[in-house]
Parts: C-alpha cells; sequence; structure tokens
C-alpha cells in the first residue's frame, strides 16, 4: 500500500462520526475547509463517492458505510497499539486486585507478588487466595490464574502460563514396608491419599499401556481438600498419592518421594492468566502478565 492512499481516511472517519465538515474540523483541529478538501481527494483517489453532500447534512453513501466501518476497525487498531506502546512507558500504580489458587498461588504465584511490590512502591496489590472461580467484572478483579479448562466467556482474555505436571509418588518408606505397584489395579491393595471435596474425590490424569492419557478415579483411604496436607501425609508414608510437580519436586529430587508406575511426567492441567477484556492493558496488570510469564517459562520446580 502507497502512504498516499491512507490520506484523507482519519478526515472522512471524523466526518462520518461527527455528521459534517465543520464537526469534524473542531475534533481534528483543522478548518471545515481543509477537512472537505481531504475527503474530496480521497473521493477522487477512489474513484467512488463516499458522502452525500447537502446545504444541510452529511451522510455516507452505501459504498461510504462500508469504507467507513473498514476504517473505523483499522483506526481503533492503531489507537489500541499506541496506548500499548504508551502503557510500557508508564509506571505501574494503583491498587491491583488479584485471584489465585490457594496452594499453588501461595508457593508459585505469590513470590512473583512479592517482587512487583518491591520493585514498584506506588502499586498496592491485594491477593485473595481461594480454590473458588471468581467473577472477575462483578467482584472487581483485575487479574486472576486459573488452572484447568477456560470459561467460554467473550469478557475474558486469557495468556497461557504453564501446563502442570504430575506423578503418582510415595515415600520410600511407605513402598518398602507395603510394596510396589506394578499396575493401576495393584493401587486398590494400597492405601491411597486423594484430593477431594464435598464427596467427590479427583481422578489421576494417566497414561495407559499404549502411552494414551486416561483418568482413574482412585478408591482413597485418605482424602484432603488441599494439596500441601497431601505432600505431608505422603512424606509421612500415609500412602500412594498423585502430586503436581510444583508442589512434590523437591522432594522427589531429594529422593524424599518417588515416582511409581510410570518414570514420566503427565501434563494435564493448563495454567492461564485471565483478566477482563480492555482496549489496551493498563501498566499495573501488564507488568504482573508480563512477570509471570517469565517466571512460568522456566520453572525451578521442573527443572531436572
Amino acid at each position: 500500500m502507497d502512504p498516499a492512499d491512507l490520506q484523507g481516511v482519519v478526515a472522512f472517519v471524523n466526518a462520518v462520526e461527527a455528521g459534517s465538515f465543520t464537526g469534524a474540523g473542531e475534533r481534528l483541529h483543522v478548518t471545515k475547509s481543509a477537512i472537505g478538501k481531504s475527503v474530496a481527494q480521497l473521493e477522487q483517489r477512489l474513484g467512488v463517492r463516499l458522502l452525500n453532500r447537502t446545504t444541510r447534512s452529511l451522510s455516507p453513501t452505501s459504498e461510504g458505510v462500508s469504507y467507513y466501518e473498514a476504517c473505523a476497525r483499522a483506526l481503533a487498531e492503531i489507537e489500541a497499539g499506541q496506548a500499548q506502546l504508551a502503557s510500557r512507558r508508564q509506571i505501574p500504580s494503583g491498587k491491583l486486585r488479584v485471584d489465585v489458587p490457594l496452594a499453588f498461588g501461595r508457593r508459585c504465584v505469590a513470590p512473583v507478588l512479592f517482587d512487583i511490590s518491591s520493585r514498584f512502591p506506588d502499586l498496592t496489590i491485594e491477593v485473595s487466595f481461594n480454590d473458588r472461580r471468581v467473577d472477575l467484572i462483578e467482584e472487581g478483579i483485575d487479574l486472576a490464574v486459573r488452572m484447568g479448562d477456560l470459561d467460554d466467556s467473550l469478557s475474558l482474555a486469557a495468556r497461557r502460563l504453564y501446563a502442570q505436571r504430575s506423578a503418582i509418588c510415595a515415600s520410600p518408606a511407605y513402598l518398602e514396608q507395603h510394596g510396589r505397584p506394578q499396575s493401576i489395579d495393584d493401587l486398590a491393595r494400597h492405601s491411597v491419599i486423594g484430593y477431594g471435596r464435598e464427596g467427590i474425590v479427583r481422578p489421576w490424569a494417566i497414561r495407559d499401556g499404549a502411552g494414551h492419557l486416561t483418568t482413574f478415579v482412585p478408591k482413597a483411604r485418605l482424602v484432603l481438600g488441599h494439596g500441601e496436607p497431601m505432600l505431608d501425609a505422603a512424606l509421612a508414608g500415609c500412602g500412594i498419592t498423585f502430586l503436581p510437580t510444583w508442589l512434590a519436586g523437591q522432594s522427589l529430587r531429594r529422593g524424599a518421594l518417588e515416582m511409581v508406575l510410570s518414570d514420566y511426567l503427565v501434563e494435564h492441567i493448563i495454567v492461564h492468566a485471565v483478566w477482563p477484556v480492555t482496549r489496551a492493558l493498563t501498566p499495573k496488570v501488564r507488568v504482573v502478565i508480563d512477570a509471570l510469564v517469565k517466571h512460568f517459562s522456566a520453572p525451578i520446580w521442573d527443572a531436572a
């Protein structure tokens, strides 16, 4: 596209929106005649009449309507891009409300927020920790970290952060006393620690003999509604459990826990940052998203 092709577009869009050359001139701080001349040159270049003009009114032709809609969308994208660049130059400030999952948020997200808080003294961060999916718009949340499938909502934007990896594991002491299971069926003869709430035990994501991902609902003798007590129970030799690496990674590396049934970790839950859709992110939201993306690009708990 020749740069000259864009001349007159801004004048034309503002003329349509203002309903007159005079109104468009006031918007753009130029004269009425300058607007009229720009639009006339645009029409001549395109070879089509875009506006119907009378002494009392101005309205777009059918061709002008379709051209206006295309130009308005393009200008909105340019404006959003400029706002985005400007937001990167601004210093994060004000209050930022963040919602994160309970255990994952405390262990994996909070350290990022602590660092941001220390770097930007004009920013106040308010963090809620829970496993309930909050309504960001209704509850006034600026940013949330969510695990699992996202709701198909047009009011929310999302950025993928991390794929959770998990393993079936137990303490060496438990395995020495009770033996090492050789198949999923063997788990029926073992004590199993499960995650569950309100009588529902969350299934495990495992790979079958063909390597396909499948779900397995354990018959747990000990059901806990929080990940950290599950880790504590496994370390105490209470049984076999299914834990993510962000929770059990350190214990696996130092040998306090051992993987059973498979030496491979399973990726099964995607973690996203989500926020209400706006034309351009505010600096306070953007700085947190950028920091989370960097933090989760090479998490220390997944290091070999």
